[in-house]
Parts: C-alpha cells; structure tokens; sequence
C-alpha cells in the first residue's frame, strides 16, 4: 500500500484520468473529492461490498426466481432473444 500525506486542496493522481483531491480536513474526518471517467464506478468500501454481495447472492438464484424480480426503475428487462434478422433483399 502506498502511504502519501496531502494537505487541503492538494490531489493525487492515479494512472491519467483519475484525480483524488483533498477537500476538507475536519478532526479525523477528511473529505475527498475523486475525479474519474463515468465508465469507473467509484463507490465507497462498505457500498462495494454490499454490491458484490447482492451480485453473488443474485448468481445463486435459480434462473425462474430471478426472472421473478423486480426490475429497477429505468431498465427494460431482458426478454426472450428475437431470431436473427435475415439480410435485405433475401
């Protein structure tokens, strides 16, 4: 593990498009602020783990109770594959 210290307003920089930026110092709280592209998720640790979790409990269900779901708000659930389409003019 690599071990810096920053002061307020001072960032680190990991690989080219990630930038972690100290925003605030207050007692033993630090706030940081992270730049990085939209395709990274960022999430902080206990969050991560909830969703691997819930990912690992989700690959455990059996194909019917999944389907059962709900399915979150703005996403279209997966449906039976339409056959190929066949080429213009055939």
């Amino acid at each position: 593990m690599l071990v810096l210290s920053r002061q307020r307003d001072q960032s680190i920089i990991i690989g080219d498009n990630i930038v972690i930026t100290v925003v605030d110092i207050r007692g033993d709280k630090v706030r940081l602020g992270i730049e990085a592209p939209s395709e990274i998720p960022v999430h902080r640790r206990e969050v991560y783990e909830a969703i691997q979790r819930e990912n690992r409990r989700a690959a455990q269900l059996p194909v019917q109770q999944a389907r059962e779901l709900p399915v979150p708000k703005g996403q279209v659930p997966p449906g039976p594959k339409s056959p190929p389409r066949s080429p213009k003019g055939a």
